[in-house]
């Protein structure tokens, strides 16, 4: 199979998308403020190896060297994100050209990529889940166009951005399983004779290797974490909730590009020769629903599969001049009701503004994990209020006599807080802070005793049967934010019945 060549005037259609989808993001990178994540992948990015308790290396080391780059600042950050979903849509566009599609499908296919309101907000922040929807897209462009031509090089780069997945989220696998099972159950598994997927596999775990080594090293933390994550943090979701979620994410007309595509690879004349994809998404599928708690958000990544065989699909079945009338509307109604997701998505509205929007149609913050919701979505709930509770959290160790703050350790309940004392903490004279939540645990006590801490968001009971003396010193007040982030506690304990170092084991908190 190979490519249809692609008229010149098409070429650049993917470009033009791609440059869309970033100019939707620049407007608003910084509207609100810090997410809860972000402030930890910061904290990681100071604290650089082959992994993490929570996730692997590779969206920590890029954004290492983009601090170095480029510094500290939100916007800046956040145009990482930004930028894999511009590639992200440039790749669903060569994807839906190496198909056959022609400029409608190109067309079709990038509005879907750059108005869908999941690949939006996932994109919005700075995480391990944009550039998993990049490496995602890239390696489905990789297996076309190895099965097209059968290259070396194209089987290489196919295992090259599978391990590169792997080393960002290991979501990965999911998508190993299905290309493979797609390979073995169409007439493509003529390939597997070859040597070239398996060398392709091969490459692939070399370059997750250094992570596995990490795994080994510290015990297995990332399965500790999933397990009580599963128990203990996410809410079940019922495979009727979870496909309805797709509805949305995806938005409707997003979503009947998206199936057309499957449909077409399924049962399309022309389509069926690559119908090794839509096997490969259908097992991501079934493994997904088949997990006691995998959330709904976890398919987004698989989101540039369909909307290139989507786009490619609707193109032949509009060719006919009696049904190209449909083109532009579809177009149309891509605009026309995705358009109005796009608050539920990124920050465009005041919050004012988004609580009646929200309020106005009916929508009420819902989420995946066992927390009360708030106001707003979790999403951006946990965008406000870091800097102000670093700052209150300075207040009190300020006005701690000279003699205890010299010995005095600042420990937060979880990494959001631990990664807002560490982000803000330096303009309000605060030491490195402390917790036992994921990663932060194995970075220890930091030499600190426990003789005298400050201890933010945690019950007075839990404290005092630690500590001699547990002082209430202040509260922080948060207007926006989460419920478990409002009215925080700020304490002053003093008196550690055991050593820290010796106490640390029983702060563990890997969720």
């Amino acid at each position: 199979m190979k490519p249809a060549p692609a008229g010149r005037e098409d070429r650049g259609v993917p470009l033009l998308f791609a440059a869309l989808a970033l100019a939707v993001h620049l407007p608003v990178l910084a509207r609100y403020g810090w997410f809860r994540d972000e402030l930890y992948y910061v904290a990681c990015s100071k604290h650089l190896a082959w992994g993490y308790v929570d996730h692997p290396p590779l969206s920590i080391g890029l954004l290492a060297l983009w601090r170095l780059l480029f510094g500290d600042g939100l916007a800046v950050m956040r145009l990482v994100p930004a930028l894999a979903h511009a590639l992200t849509v440039l790749v669903v566009g060569r994807i839906a050209q190496d198909l056959g599609g022609g400029r409608f499908a190109l067309a079709l296919a990038g509005l879907a990529a750059v108005l869908a309101p999941g690949l939006l907000g996932i994109s919005g922040i700075y995480s391990m889940n944009a550039l998993d929807l990049l490496l995602w897209t890239l390696a489905v462009w990789a297996l076309v166009r190895s099965l097209q031509g059968g290259r070396p090089a194209a089987w290489m780069a196919l295992g090259l951005v599978l391990g590169l997945g792997l080393l960002d989220k290991l979501s990965v696998l999911w998508l190993g399983a299905g290309l493979f099972v797609g390979l073995l159950a169409t007439r493509q598994r003529r390939w597997l004779a070859t040597p070239w997927p398996w060398l392709a596999g091969v490459l692939a775990l070399a370059v997750f290797t250094p992570h596995l080594a990490w795994q080994v090293e510290h015990g297995w933390p990332t399965l500790e974490f999933m397990r009580n994550a599963t128990l203990h943090k996410m809410v079940r979701t019922s495979p009727a909730d979870f496909l309805g979620m797709q509805l949305l994410m995806m938005g409707l007309v997003g979503a009947v590009t998206g199936f057309a595509g499957l449909a077409w690879c399924l049962f399309g004349r022309r389509g069926r020769e690559w119908r090794a994809l839509a096997i490969a998404w259908l097992v991501v599928l079934a493994i997904l629903l088949a997990s006691p708690a995998a959330r709904a958000g976890y398919l987004i990544a698989s989101y540039g599969l369909l909307f290139a065989t989507g786009g490619v699909a609707l193109e032949r079945l509009s060719h006919r001049p009696a049904r190209r009338w449909a083109r532009p509307v579809l177009i149309a109604l891509v605009m026309l009701l995705q358009l109005p997701l796009l608050p539920f998505a990124l920050p465009v509205l005041p919050v004012s503004g988004f609580v009646a929007y929200a309020r106005a149609l009916g929508a009420r913050p819902a989420g995946e994990e066992r927390t009360r919701p708030a106001e707003l979505p979790q999403m951006y709930a946990d965008m406000f209020g870091w800097e102000e509770m670093a700052d209150r959290v300075g207040r009190v160790y300020r006005g701690l006599p000279e003699a205890e703050r010299a010995k005095c350790g600042v420990m937060a309940g979880n990494y959001g807080e631990a990664g807002a004392l560490d982000l803000f903490g330096a303009k309000y004279g605060l030491p490195p802070a402390l917790s036992g939540h994921n990663n932060y645990w194995l970075w220890g006590p930091r030499g600190y005793t426990g003789e005298v801490m400050i201890v933010l968001g945690v019950h007075r009971a839990d404290l005092e049967h630690g500590f001699v003396s547990v002082t209430l010193a202040d509260s922080v007040r948060c207007e926006h934010c989460m419920p478990y982030e409002r009215d925080l506690p700020v304490w002053i304990c003093r008196g550690l019945r055991d050593p820290l170092r010796e106490a640390w084991a029983r702060v563990k908190m890997y969720i």
